[in-house]
C-alpha cells in the first residue's frame, strides 16, 4: 500500500534535504503485528530480566511504543485495529526509531506514556527519565533525537544512593505531573513543566507511631495508585504497604490541573448538605476544612453557586492549609472486622507479602486489588466514600516565590487512631477511613516457591473494566468480576454474590517450571467497535496478539431442567450403539392365536374334508407367522453381513494385537522378574537401614507443640517478609543519614569559609595597624630627636647670651 507521510504526524521540523522526508515514491507496508520485522527477529536476552519489566506502551489511539533494551532505543509503530478483518491488528513497517539525546546510564524496566501522548517515562530501579516524543533528525542515521530530562536527580540517583523507586505513575488529570513512591516512605509529585529537579509536593508517610510497630513490613510501602473519576476519589492516592495494609491520602491535587466543574459542584454541595449542616461538631469541623480547601483551590466554585457561570473545566490553584497537614487514613479494614485484629483485612489464604496494587473504577464501585507473593489476589470494594481529612496543628513546610505564591509544599502525614471502624450508618465526615467489602480471594494456583515468591503485575482492561489481567512468571490470567455491589444495586438488579471467573490466557510455563520471567511487555488494546486484544512480548522479542471476547461475557450461564439433558444423554448412548438386528426381530415371532376348535372336531379324521380344511387353515396361519419371520431374519442377516464381517475382522485384528502384546509381555517377564527381585532386595535393605535409624537415640523426637509451631511460623514470616522490609528500612535510614551528614558538612564548611574570610580580614587589618604603628613610632622617634636637638640649640644660645664679653688687651 502506497502512502505519503502527513507532515503533521511528526511535530519535529525536518530540513529540506533531510533523509527522513518521505517522497510520494516511499512506501510503508502494513503487516500483522506478530509478523512485524521488529518482533520477527528473535534475540536472546543478554542480561537477567527484571521481575516486573514492561517495555510496551500505547497512546490509546493508534500508536504503539516498544523499548528495545539491547539498543536503548524507542520504536514507534502505527496501528490499524480491525482493518481489514474486524479481529486483525496491523502495524506499519518499518517502525520509527526514537533515541535519547543523552546517555541514560541505567537499565529501563518499564515505560509509560502520559495522557496526551507527548512524553514517555523511562523507569529504572534507582533513576527516572522522561523522553519527549518529538525532536530533531540525526545527522548519522535515520533516528529521531528526542529531548530527555532526568527526574529528581538529587533524590533518585545511582551510586551511593540506597533509595529505590517503587512506583512512578502519570497523574490522570495532568499531562506534566508525575507521582513517585520511593523506598524512604515518601510520596512525591513532580511538575515537569515547572521544575523536574525539585518535587512540587512531598508527603512523608508515617503509618504507625514511632516505636509502636513490631513489624518492619508495616512501615515499608510497596505500590500506589491514583483514584478514579468518582467524588473525592479523584483527589485520592491509595498506598499499599508490605503487610497488605492500604492507606489513603486525600486531598492531593496537582497545581494547575483541570477538573470538571459539575464533579466539583457535586462534592461541594455534598460537603454543605451532609457535613456543614450536621449536628455533630466533628463532622461540621471536617466539612468546613474541606469547603475552605475547595473554595481556595477552585475560586470559581463561588461564582458557580452565586452567578451560575457555566465553566466546563476549573483550574486548580496552588494552595495549602497553613496550620494543618493531611492525615494518612487507614489502614482500611473489612466490614465487621475488630480493631484488635492485626491482619488489616488480610485473608488467611494470602501467603507471603503484598507485591502490587490496582485501583479500578467500575461504574459506581471502587475496586481495590492486592496481589501477594504467594500467588493470591485479594479483591475488595470500598463500602463507603473517601473523604478528606487534616490534622490541625501540624503546619506544612512551604516554598514560595517573591510574590508569596506557593511553589512547593512538604508535610508529614501520620495515621490517627479511629474508634469507630464501620462507617455504614451514614455518619459521614467523622474522620473514619472507609471500610472494605471483601468480594473474593483468587488463588492463581502457581507452583510453590521456596525463595522470595512471585512478582505479580495487575492491569485493567481498556474496554471492559470488570476484567483484570494478572501478569506473572507463569503467564497471563484473566479475572472477570460478576458481582459489583453498588453498580448492581443502582441498576435494579438483585444479583447474588457470584465469584469471579478466572481463565488462563497465556501460559509460559515449560513443564510446570516458573523459575524466571518470560515476558518483557504487556498491554491491552481496544477499538470503538467493541473489539479487544492483548499484546505480549517475550524475552526473545517475539510478539503474541490474542483477541479477547467481550460480548455476553458477563451474562450468567442458565441451565434448563435436568430431564432434557438426561434424555439427550440417553439418545446419544443409543445412537452410539451399532444396530445389527432390529428390535422387532430380536423379540421373536409373534404369538399365534390358534382358533378354538369345536369338541366334535376331535373325532373328525384327518383325511376327511373337514379335517383337511382345518389342517389347511392351521398350516396357512403358521406359514404366515414363522416362514415370514424366518424370511425377514434371513434378509436382515444378509443385509448386515458386511457390517458383521467388518466387526469380526476388527475383533480378530484386536485379538491379534492382544496376542502380540502378550508375547512381548512374556518376553519381558524375565526382565521384570529380575527388576522385581532387585526392588525387593532394595526395599529390604532400606527397611533394615530405617530400623537402625529408628534405634538411634536422636531419632525419638517429639512433635512440635502449638507454641513452637507458632514460633516457627513467625520465623518463616520474618525470613520471607520482614527481612526484606528491614533491609529496605536500613537502606533508607542510611541514605537519610548520608544526606544529613553531607548537609551538615556543607554547612560547617560554609561557616568555616565565612569565618576564615573574617579572620583573614582581621589579620590584614592588624598587619596594617602594626605597620602604621611602626611608622608612627619611627616618626615619633625622629620627632623626639629633632625636639631634643632644638632644645639643646636653644640652651646653647641662652648660655651664650648670658656670658659677659672680655676686654681687649
Amino acid at each position: 500500500m502506497r502512502i505519503t507521510l502527513d507532515p503533521s504526524s511528526d511535530p519535529s521540523p525536518q530540513p529540506k534535504h533531510s533523509p527522513l522526508t518521505l517522497t510520494p515514491t516511499d512506501e510503508l507496508e502494513w503487516v500483522p503485528l506478530p509478523k512485524h520485522p521488529l518482533f520477527s527477529t528473535s534475540c536472546a536476552a543478554t542480561t537477567s530480566p527484571a521481575s516486573s519489566r514492561n517495555l510496551l506502551a500505547w497512546d490509546g489511539a493508534s500508536r504503539l511504543y516498544f523499548w528495545d533494551y539491547h539498543a536503548n532505543t524507542l520504536h514507534r509503530l502505527s496501528l490499524r485495529l480491525g482493518d481489514p478483518d474486524p479481529t486483525s491488528v496491523l502495524a506499519s513497517s518499518p517502525s520509527k526509531v526514537l533515541q535519547t539525546d543523552v546517555e541514560l546510564g541505567f537499565d529501563v524496566e518499564r515505560i509509560s506514556i502520559n495522557r496526551n501522548g507527548t512524553a514517555m517515562l523511562l523507569f529504572g530501579s534507582y533513576r527516572l527519565s522522561v523522553m519527549y516524543l518529538y525532536g530533531r533528525a540525526s545527522n548519522k542515521d535515520v533516528n529521531l533525537i528526542c529531548r530527555t530530562i532526568a527526574v529528581g536527580p538529587e533524590t533518585y540517583s545511582s551510586g551511593s544512593n540506597n533509595i529505590r523507586v517503587l512506583q512512578a505513575i502519570w497523574h490522570p488529570y495532568s499531562d506534566t505531573h508525575l507521582g513517585i513512591l520511593s523506598s524512604d516512605s515518601v510520596f512525591r509529585l513532580f511538575n515537569l513543566a515547572v521544575d523536574p529537579l525539585l518535587p512540587e509536593q512531598e508527603y512523608y508517610l508515617q503509618p504507625v507511631e514511632p516505636g509502636r510497630s513490631r513489624n518492619a513490613s508495616s512501615v515499608c510501602p510497596v505500590d500506589f495508585s491514583f483514584g478514579g473519576d468518582h467524588l473525592w476519589d479523584r483527589f485520592s492516592v491509595f498506598i499499599l504497604f508490605s503487610d497488605g495494609a492500604i492507606f489513603v491520602l486525600c486531598p492531593v491535587v496537582p497545581f494547575g490541573s483541570h477538573f470538571k466543574c459539575e464533579s466539583l459542584l457535586e462534592i461541594y454541595n455534598d460537603a454543605h448538605t451532609f457535613g456543614l449542616k450536621s449536628a455533630n461538631s466533628l463532622a461540621a469541623s471536617n466539612s468546613k476544612l474541606a469547603i475552605s480547601w475547595l473554595e481556595a483551590t477552585f475560586p470559581e466554585l463561588l461564582n458557580q453557586e452565586t452567578e451560575g457561570d457555566n465553566h466546563s473545566l476549573l483550574r486548580a490553584n496552588a494552595y495549602a492549609i497553613f496550620d494543618a497537614s493531611l492525615v494518612l487514613q487507614g489502614p482500611l479494614r473489612r466490614v465487621g472486622q475488630g480493631r484488635n485484629e492485626d491482619s488489616f483485612g488480610r485473608s488467611v489464604e494470602c501467603e507471603g507479602r503484598a507485591v502490587s496494587f490496582l485501583y479500578n473504577l467500575v461504574s459506581k464501585d471502587s475496586i481495590l486489588v492486592t496481589s501477594w507473593s504467594g500467588g493470591q489476589l485479594q479483591i475488595d470494594a470500598l463500602a463507603d466514600e473517601v473523604q478528606p481529612l487534616w490534622t490541625v496543628g501540624s503546619p506544612p513546610r512551604l516554598r514560595v516565590d517573591s510574590r508569596d505564591q506557593i511553589l512547593g509544599l512538604a508535610m508529614i502525614c501520620e495515621a490517627t487512631a479511629v474508634d469507630c471502624l464501620d462507617r455504614l450508618d451514614h455518619n459521614a465526615w467523622l474522620g473514619n477511613p472507609p471500610p472494605l467489602l471483601r468480594l473474593a480471594i483468587v488463588d492463581l494456583a502457581l507452583p510453590r516457591r521456596a525463595e522470595s515468591g512471585y512478582s505479580i503485575s495487575l492491569f485493567s482492561d481498556t474496554l471492559m473494566p470488570e476484567r483484570i489481567y494478572s501478569l506473572h512468571d507463569g503467564g497471563i490470567d484473566s479475572i472477570v468480576l460478576h458481582f459489583l455491589p453498588f453498580t448492581s444495586q443502582s441498576n435494579g438488579k438483585d444479583d447474588t454474590m457470584r465469584t469471579p471467573s478466572v481463565h488462563p490466557v497465556l501460559n509460559t510455563c515449560q513443564s510446570g517450571c516458573t523459575s524466571e520471567p518470560s515476558l518483557s511487555g504487556f498491554l491491552s488494546l481496544s477499538d470503538s467497535f467493541g473489539y479487544s486484544w492483548i499484546v505480549a512480548v517475550t524475552l526473545s522479542q517475539e510478539c503474541v496478539v490474542l483477541e479477547m471476547k467481550t460480548w455476553n461475557l458477563l451474562l450468567p450461564i442458565s441451565i434448563d431442567a435436568e430431564k432434557p439433558s438426561i434424555q439427550a444423554e440417553g439418545e446419544s448412548k443409543e445412537r452410539d450403539k451399532p444396530t445389527i438386528i432390529s428390535k422387532e426381530l430380536l423379540g421373536g415371532p409373534k404369538e399365534v392365536l390358534v382358533p378354538q376348535a369345536a369338541p366334535s372336531l376331535r373325532s373328525v379324521a384327518a383325511d376327511s374334508i373337514e379335517g383337511r380344511s382345518t389342517l389347511h387353515q392351521y398350516f396357512k396361519l403358521f406359514h404366515e407367522t414363522y416362514v415370514e419371520y424366518a424370511h425377514k431374519v434371513y434378509l436382515e442377516l444378509k443385509h448386515h453381513a458386511p457390517q458383521l464381517k467388518k466387526i469380526i475382522n476388527d475383533q480378530q485384528s484386536r485379538l491379534g494385537d492382544a496376542q502380540q502384546k502378550l508375547i512381548k509381555v512374556e518376553e519381558k517377564e524375565s526382565m521384570l522378574q529380575k527388576r522385581i527381585e532387585r526392588v525387593t532386595q532394595m526395599h529390604n535393605s532400606l527397611e533394615e537401614r530405617l530400623q537402625r535409624l529408628r534405634n538411634l537415640p536422636c531419632a525419638h523426637k517429639k512433635p512440635l507443640s502449638r507454641a513452637e509451631r507458632q514460633f516457627k511460623a513467625e520465623l518463616d514470616h520474618f525470613r520471607e517478609v520482614e527481612l526484606d522490609a528491614l533491609h529496605s528500612s536500613v537502606d533508607a535510614l542510611n541514605e537519610r543519614l548520608r544526606r544529613h551528614m553531607q548537609a551538615s558538612t556543607n554547612a560547617s564548611r560554609q561557616q568555616q569559609r565565612i569565618a576564615g574570610k573574617k579572620v583573614g580580614a582581621g589579620e590584614d587589618q592588624m598587619s596594617m595597624l602594626k605597620s602604621s604603628l611602626e611608622k608612627l613610632t619611627l616618626v615619633n622617634t625622629e620627632n623626639s630627636k629633632k625636639v631634643k636637638l632644638v632644645e639643646s640649640t636653644l640652651k646653647n644660645k641662652e648660655k651664650s647670651s648670658r656670658e659677659p664679653s672680655l676686654p681687649l688687651l
